[in-house]
């Protein structure tokens, strides 16, 4: 089994820059993650900035379980004037029988939404774990969300059979 330990660095799409999060992140993304439509499918409420700086603090603390890695960014509109900040993907990487396996995660800000943004980062950050040494890519997406799945599919993920917590698992095997 092979560690895989990366730091979060920062990933260059061709319209985005993924980049490491930071707690000054947060009051810009209270305002970006602040439409409850967003937790249709994920359920909870949105966070404002003083509980979103809580939360990127706990994040960049790192996991509790030794051999595992939390890796986020914020999503950057880099032809936005100024350049502003669209959403979030993330990656938790843990030790896997057959290498290390990511499970990844996004969200775009509604105001955002249908541009594609979502399908890019998350390619992007495929790229970027498989440069890493990643071995497999999952991500749960709820069987009625369809933007999210096409997000999923985009990125090079299959949906699977299994079902975890009432969402489905979508996987990518990455070559060694």
């Amino acid at each position: 089994m092979t560690a895989m330990h990366p730091s979060p660095a920062r990933i260059r799409t061709a319209r985005l820059d993924l980049v490491p999060l930071r707690v000054e992140h947060a009051d810009e993304m209270a305002v970006v993650l602040g439409d409850p439509a967003l937790h249709t499918f994920i359920g909870g409420s949105p966070a404002d900035a003083d509980a979103l700086r809580e939360r990127y603090r706990r994040i960049l603390a790192g996991p509790p379980e030794p051999g595992v890695s939390w890796c986020n960014w914020v999503i950057r509109l880099r032809d936005a004037r100024p350049p502003r900040l669209a959403g979030t993907v993330q990656a938790t990487i843990t030790p896997g029988a057959n290498g290390p396996l990511a499970e990844i995660a996004w969200v775009v800000g509604t105001p955002w939404q249908g541009r594609g943004y979502a399908s890019e980062a998350a390619r992007g950050l495929v790229a970027w774990l498989a440069s890493q040494g990643a071995r497999t890519v999952v991500a749960h997406v709820h069987p009625d969300h369809t933007a999210s799945a096409a997000v999923a599919a985009a990125a090079g993920l299959a949906a699977t059979d299994v079902v975890h917590e009432g969402e489905t698992r979508w996987e990518l095997a990455l070559r060694g």
